[in-house]
């Protein structure tokens, strides 16, 4: 979710929950958590009668998901690279 925010200025509800593929009630609850941790902000207005929620990753937030891929590259060491299609990721060591 962090990902998705930090690549956005700003995104609605309904954008995140079909995003993530998610449940209303599973996306509040993330969300509410993230607020309460002060990773997101939250802004709820009314446009034509309808309600409409907006949420912005914080610095905090930008921090935190930073250290937490920081973390993974940690874990994952330095011969792992993201795979393009299927495979493991791993990159295999160049025999000399």
């Amino acid at each position: 979710m962090l990902s998705i925010l930090s690549g956005a200025d700003v995104a609605e509800f309904t954008y995140l929950r079909e995003r993530l593929q998610t449940t209303d009630g599973n996306l509040s609850v993330h969300l509410s958590k993230l607020e309460k941790a002060g990773y997101v902000s939250v802004q709820k207005q009314f446009v034509k009668r309808t309600p409409v929620t907006h949420y912005r990753i914080t610095e905090r937030g930008r921090k935190a998901l930073l250290h937490y891929v920081q973390d993974l590259k940690s874990l994952l060491g330095a011969n792992f690279e993201p795979s393009k299609g299927l495979g493991s990721g791993w990159k295999k060591k160049e025999r000399k």
